[in-house]
């Protein structure tokens, strides 16, 4: 941080004294330098001291470049591409409940069950599926969506200012461009970090005493081999039972164009499944890739539990989570239901199958 204020110093006091020097310049035909610039004087037809100062200024631009992150260089590339994401707190947001039975628990244990467990698997990493006070923002403006996830992995007080993770998806509803920002602690520390000002990732210099945006956030290599896109394979911003819960502070653009920004992330790519006569693609599209490897698609039918379920959680009409809204009987879901989603899970396994018609989703990464 010192370095970058005693450059942004030296930068101006460069370009006054250059500046200055234009007169010695002529006056001395700056012979130190006429050695190199001389010729280009005769081939540009420019003045002696305007190439010396472009040559000098051009250097310390290059300089400038160079110490920017990977970090920064792709928030700034999403910045110009899609829009600039503001500061927050992530204990500003909203939280994302943990009930047992319909009922807020008067305590929470490590490896405790719940009704609408987080669908993401957290492994050997935090102290179970129901950790409470994950907190959630939306931080959209217009046709700019942007969702920021707070995550909580391991039992802390709810304003604790320590998190686990943080991740922000920036999505133009106009282009379909995504961004990915992703911030996350080592396996195994049980610590967390403070995400009480989470930069912009765009942000060179933070305010005094703030971390950085470069220490923040993950390289943008390192956060597209979390393989995020795989998961949100269907369109940037993904239901399940737990997020649902807040689903009016999530953004959403279920059928919009789609790709993803940044060399990256290229690898992302996508597709839509459908079949004959189909019930559930009429509000969304449903992916190929998570969506039939993590049984996305058999956990919303109800034929693969969600860990960390309870009873209730496992149980109708809160293991059939779709329709999102879901106040169906069982038998009439069954009716409805039941041959479009034998014919989903055969298309994961078959893509080439005749109930099976497979249309790309993402466009390639710019």
């Amino acid at each position: 941080m010192m370095r970058t204020r005693l450059w942004g110093t030296s930068k101006n006091l460069l370009r006054r004294h250059l500046l200055n020097l234009r007169a010695s310049l002529y006056t001395s035909k700056a012979t130190f330098l006429s050695p190199i610039f001389a010729p280009l004087a005769t081939v540009f037809r420019a003045p002696l001291w305007m190439l010396i100062l472009a040559g000098l200024l051009g250097l310390a631009s290059t300089a400038q470049a160079a110490k920017v992150s990977p970090q920064v260089a792709y928030g700034q590339q999403c910045a110009r591409e899609i829009a600039k994401i503001p500061a927050f707190d992530c204990n500003a947001g909203t939280v994302v409940p943990i009930t047992v039975d319909g009922k807020t628990p008067s305590e929470y244990k490590p490896g405790m069950k719940c009704d609408r467990p987080t669908m993401l698997p957290y492994n050997n990493q935090g102290n179970g599926q129901c950790i409470p006070y994950s907190k959630i923002h939306d931080l959209s403006d217009g046709a700019t969506q942007i969702s920021a996830f707070c995550r909580r992995k391991y039992l802390r007080s709810e304003n604790s200012p320590q998190f686990d993770e943080v991740d922000i998806i920036l999505h133009s509803v106009k282009t379909g461009k995504t961004c990915w920002f992703h911030a996350e602690s080592a396996e195994g520390d049980n610590k967390g970090f403070d995400a009480s000002r989470v930069p912009p990732p765009d942000e060179e210099t933070p305010p005094p005493g703030k971390v950085s945006a470069t220490q923040f956030w993950w390289p943008p290599k390192a956060t597209a081999k979390k393989d995020c896109g795989m998961c949100h394979d269907a369109d940037p911003f993904m239901f399940s039972p737990w997020l649902g819960q807040v689903w009016q502070k999530v953004p959403v653009d279920p059928l919009g164009k789609y790709s993803h920004v940044g060399e990256a992330f290229k690898h992302w790519k996508s597709s839509a499944m459908t079949t004959p006569n189909s019930t559930c693609d009429g509000c969304h599209r449903i992916g190929n890739k998570m969506s039939c490897t993590d049984n996305v698609i058999a956990s919303a039918a109800g034929l693969k539990p969600i860990p960390g379920a309870n009873q209730a959680g496992d149980s109708y009409p809160l293991n059939h989570w779709m329709p999102a809204d879901n106040n169906q009987s069982k038998a009439f879901w069954n009716t409805v239901h039941n041959q479009t989603v034998a014919q989903l899970l055969e298309c994961c396994k078959n893509p080439k199958s005749k109930n099976c018609t497979i249309t790309p989703i993402t466009t390639p990464a710019k």
